[in-house]
């Protein structure tokens, strides 16, 4: 079971979501505090052990937290 993408899939899929109001923190080095943001409007595509966005591949590992209208729905300790 991957929690990350059965979340991401979820919110993308399910009408009753709107897949742009998520926020996905994801750690990046040398962005500042090592963390960027994006929304679900810039993922092209949720695969199994990555999400694609125009700019970048991302790894689910590095994936710490995901937010649907400010109500934290993954949430685990970053490492930096």
């Amino acid at each position: 079971m991957n929690q990350i993408r059965d979340i991401l899939n979820e919110l993308k899929w399910r009408k009753k979501f709107v897949f742009q109001d998520t926020e996905i923190y994801y750690i990046h080095r040398g962005a500042p505090k090592n963390t960027k943001i994006i929304t679900g409007s810039e993922v092209i595509s949720v695969d199994k052990t990555f999400i694609k966005t125009v700019d970048a591949m991302i790894p689910h590992h590095r994936i710490f937290k995901i937010l649907y209208h400010d109500k934290t729905l993954f949430d685990r300790k970053k490492d930096t």
